[in-house]
């Protein structure tokens, strides 16, 4: 059965949601006559290529390359042939790991299961990996993550797997939503608890590499702040998600990396030195911490 098809429109929070669609989306695109949502769509998508290294991450991954894709917020500013360009973007990058992490709906979508095939169907020798985000809660998380498995996704929800490259294993785990950094800490404990040092993290939340930080995994990969989506010029840390410390881009603390990406779709139609991004990112092991 399509996620689609068990939505959980009573939920407070889904309500809540739907108000703010309205005053941010359908109200003010109305007012325009549609101008606004016309200008965001015909906005880009950038592929940004960043390269980290750390001591911390495995000499055997070194020069990995990993598609980062996040927040597609699938439904009236990302509708499906735009969010399935940026798929066909992502695959000619070739990546060798797809990691998506989070907000893959806006409300709820129909088109859900195309997306994901899409994704699914990219040709990324190590596999995708999906974690989900508050909006995928909204939409329906268990039918989303069942559909995603169906497809040959990988589904992280506080746990972890195991991914080969020449022999050698490499440990990846994911968490479920939490709002808080307290919350995503204990997500985090639960994901490594079940045996072996995680190197990749994957978390919606940039929030959970407070703790990702404290048990030393070499890398953590965050969206769902959408790098304030309005921004200065050259300084792209001051914008409106004033509530993260770490909102987009690169960071590091004592070896442990962090990447948080700008995401691909939006939750109100405008971008202001804040593109939306596909993050193709090298990861390198290098003997010699890098600077904070």
């Amino acid at each position: 059965m399509s996620p689609t098809r068990r939505r959980t429109r009573r939920l407070p929070k889904y309500r809540r949601a739907r108000i703010r669609h309205f005053l941010f989306i359908v109200g003010p695109n109305r007012v325009s006559g549609g101008r606004i949502t016309r200008r965001h769509l015909a906005q880009g998508v950038v592929v940004r290529e960043s390269e980290m290294a750390s001591p911390r991450w495995p000499e055997a991954f070194d020069g990995l390359r990993i598609g980062h894709v996040s927040d597609f917020h699938l439904g009236a500013l990302m509708p499906i042939d735009k969010a399935l360009e940026v798929v066909e973007c992502l695959a000619a990058q070739q990546p060798e790991l797809i990691a998506c992490t989070g907000d893959m709906v806006d409300l709820d979508s129909p088109d859900i299961g195309q997306l994901l095939a899409a994704l699914a169907a990219v040709d990324a020798p190590l596999g995708c990996l999906l974690v989900l985000g508050n909006h995928d809660e909204l939409h329906d998380p268990d039918g989303l993550a069942q559909c995603a498995r169906e497809l040959g996704i990988t589904v992280l929800r506080n746990e972890a797997v195991s991914i080969a490259r020449g022999g050698t294993a490499m440990v990846i785990a994911g968490i479920e939503w939490g709002r808080s950094a307290v919350l995503c800490a204990r997500h985090v404990d639960m994901a490594c608890g079940d045996g072996g040092d995680p190197h990749l993290l994957l978390a919606h939340n940039p929030k959970a590499f407070l703790r990702a930080a404290d048990l030393g995994i070499p890398l953590t990969l965050s969206g769902h702040t959408h790098g304030g989506q309005i921004a200065m010029k050259k300084r792209p840390n001051t914008n409106l998600s004033i509530t993260h410390r770490r909102s987009i881009g690169r960071f590091q603390t004592d070896g442990s990396m962090l990447y948080v990406t700008s995401g691909i779709g939006a939750w109100f139609p405008l971008r202001v030195n804040c593109p939306a991004e596909i993050a193709m990112l090298t990861i390198r092991h290098d003997p010699a911490p890098a600077p904070e």
